[in-house]
């Protein structure tokens, strides 16, 4: 008797985990259908949507709105915590740009972020941002902002495209410099534009000195790199600088502006030509203070991440 009740036990578990995977695995087949308006989907898109409707369990169709409420209300509260900062420093309306970090997170929640009017969306890794960009609304701006190998520089402008590929912020070597803008004159040549399209770039910059952070020692380092990119990469184009910094490090802010500071006059700009890009979940209030306008907020909009899988 025992051993009959083990296993009814058991196949009821395995029906209730294979309904749970059966729900989900729905959700994300139709994420384009639920996206596209029922005037522009496809037949295929359509069928989908509506076995969705029909197929999908209630409990699962809830958390999924749940998911999507929070990451709006979310999205809500940094831009207001963003408005604030900006309004307590005396900057001017709009200055600040949120980049909603979405790296390991599905793309049902960038969905989610998209549909609450968020455009810039930052990525860690080049093959989870080539996915993403094609099934994300095209009118999306996508950051590159973790290390890129060079290989993979000329899949990535390739894939995604200099129409959806805002910035590779993480630039901080010649090697790296010299695929981008190869890539970017291959992408050129195949759009067959009149009038070429340059890749934004940030160079980064190591502002707390760790051994375990990437980017240049500011100061001549920085200089240096930027203006062999101006005069042998006409495709690129440097639009600022980047730091990740130290935790609870904040002159490391005051190293990047400094450094911006260094690297407009020596190439005869002024300083604010150049972005900063600095400031993440923990710290984007300080970075705006310090004169950030780029921020990189991941966890506080999408919660924390599962690397587990």
């Amino acid at each position: 008797m025992a051993v009959g009740l083990r296993r009814a036990t058991a196949a009821l578990s395995i029906a209730t985990i294979h309904c749970r995977s059966s729900a989900f695995q729905s959700l994300s087949l139709t994420t384009r259908a639920l996206r596209c308006p029922s005037t522009s989907r496809t037949h295929k898109q359509e069928k989908d949507f509506q076995r969705f409707t029909m197929s999908t369990s209630a409990s699962s169709v809830a958390d999924f709105e749940k998911e999507k409420l929070l990451v709006a209300s979310n999205i809500e509260s940094v831009r207001q915590r963003v408005h604030d900062a900006i309004i307590a420093n005396n900057r001017p309306d709009g200055s600040v740009r949120l980049v909603a970090v979405s790296k390991t997170k599905p793309l049902e929640l960038l969905l989610a972020a998209y549909e609450a009017g968020q455009r810039h969306f930052g990525e860690n890794y080049a093959q989870e941002l080539m996915t993403k960009s094609s099934e994300m609304p095209d009118d999306v701006s996508w950051h590159f902002i973790g290390p890129l190998q060079s290989n993979k520089a000329a899949p990535l402008v390739k894939t995604v495209g200099l129409n959806k590929l805002a910035c590779i912020e993480t630039v901080s070597s010649l090697k790296l410099a010299t695929k981008l803008n190869r890539a970017a004159e291959a992408w050129n040549e195949e759009e067959g534009l009149q009038e070429p399209k340059k890749l934004g770039i940030y160079i980064q910059v190591n502002t707390s000195g760790e051994d375990s952070k990437s980017g240049l020692t500011p100061g001549s380092e920085v200089i240096e790199l930027i203006n062999q990119i101006y005069t042998e990469f006409p495709l690129l184009s440097v639009d600022g600088l980047m730091t990740i910094g130290a935790p609870g490090d904040y002159s490391c802010f005051d190293t990047l502006v400094k450094c911006r500071d260094q690297v407009a006059e020596a190439l005869g700009k002024e300083p604010n030509e150049l972005e900063l890009s600095m400031g993440m979940s923990d710290d984007f209030e300080i970075a705006i203070a310090k004169g950030s306008t780029n921020i990189r907020v991941g966890s506080t909009i999408f919660g924390n991440r599962n690397y587990s899988t």
